[in-house]
């Protein structure tokens, strides 16, 4: 290697004659690749987790929620007996 051709790979690296090379673009494609994925999953997994939840029914979320202790147990009852169209305790 000549000193004038160590001179040109020094001032043009590695693309020798300073052209454009596409590569670079991998980078930031593979990033938005990525995220977008992260968000399609995410997004995926909310919807399927709501119509799980929609499907379960009212007794069953009022069940969960006692569970948790959302609500105490005479809310609870007043809450199953109105669910279940039970409206002979009620004193209106």
């Amino acid at each position: 290697m000549t000193a004038a051709t160590a001179d040109v790979l020094t001032a043009y690296g590695p693309w020798r004659d300073g052209g454009f090379s596409p590569w670079f673009l991998l980078f930031p494609l593979f990033w938005i690749l990525v995220i977008g994925l992260v968000i399609f999953i995410g997004r995926r997994t909310w919807r399927s987790n709501r119509r799980w939840a929609a499907s379960q029914g009212g007794e069953s979320v009022l069940r969960e929620r006692y569970a948790r202790g959302e609500i105490d147990e005479n809310e609870y009852r007043k809450r199953l007996q109105v669910l279940r169209g039970d409206t002979k305790g009620d004193t209106k």
